[in-house]
């Protein structure tokens, strides 16, 4: 996870030497930090789990017989990184394979330095989101499930109160609860009690 005030890294796939330097360039020059740059689908799959980067930017076309998509949903299925794919390609079905594998966004060549940039921030940005999205879904969760931990019939003595635990044993009902919830007890005396128990202090 990328650390606060840490330049974003960016792993770069490309196959062209000298478009893999100037896009380098430009990376550089919007503050983000080139952690790899390399030419074919598996050195992609290789170099993403060695360096966990913020972001791969993926070409399509690629040496070797693996293509960017390919390798794009290899990574997807073992790093959670929002993937640009930047290609020269504009056949829809290629787009719409490109979008299944997890894509955050794709540029055509040739492409214009602030589209570049924009594109990043934007699928940063929505990683983000997504991420926070799903930690908040996890917390949702959890808090179902302990709700569900005191719902249903609970065994429960009529004559001191106890409550029967799942393994058979008898717990205070106060400690039953706190053991199966966040909730504490401040203990105090009901007014109907008060009136039993002190009837000299509380008269009707």
């Amino acid at each position: 996870m990328k650390k606060e005030g840490a330049p974003t890294k960016i792993l770069v796939v490309e196959d062209d030497e000298h478009v893999a330097d100037v896009l380098e360039a430009r990376l550089e020059s919007f503050g983000h930090q080139v952690c790899d740059i390399v030419k074919s689908g598996p050195a992609a799959v290789r170099s993403a789990l060695q360096h966990r980067p913020d972001l791969v930017l993926m070409d399509i076309l690629l040496e070797g017989e693996m293509n960017g998509v390919e390798a794009a949903e290899l990574i997807h299925n073992q790093v959670d990184v929002p993937i640009v794919f930047i290609t020269c390609l504009s056949d829809q079905a290629v787009l719409n394979r490109a979008v299944q594998a997890n894509a955050y966004g794709y540029i055509l060549k040739p492409y214009d330095t602030a589209e570049l940039r924009y594109t990043i921030e934007i699928a940063l940005l929505k990683h983000k989101n997504a991420r926070e999205h799903q930690i908040l879904i996890q917390r949702l969760e959890k808090a179902l499930e302990e709700v569900k931990k005191l719902s249903g019939l609970l065994p429960i003595c009529s004559s001191c109160k106890k409550i029967r635990d799942d393994q058979g044993q008898w717990q205070e009902i106060e400690e039953y609860i706190h053991s199966h919830s966040d909730a504490d007890f401040s203990h105090g005396i009901c007014p109907q009690c008060a009136q039993k128990l002190y009837p000299e202090i509380y008269k009707k």
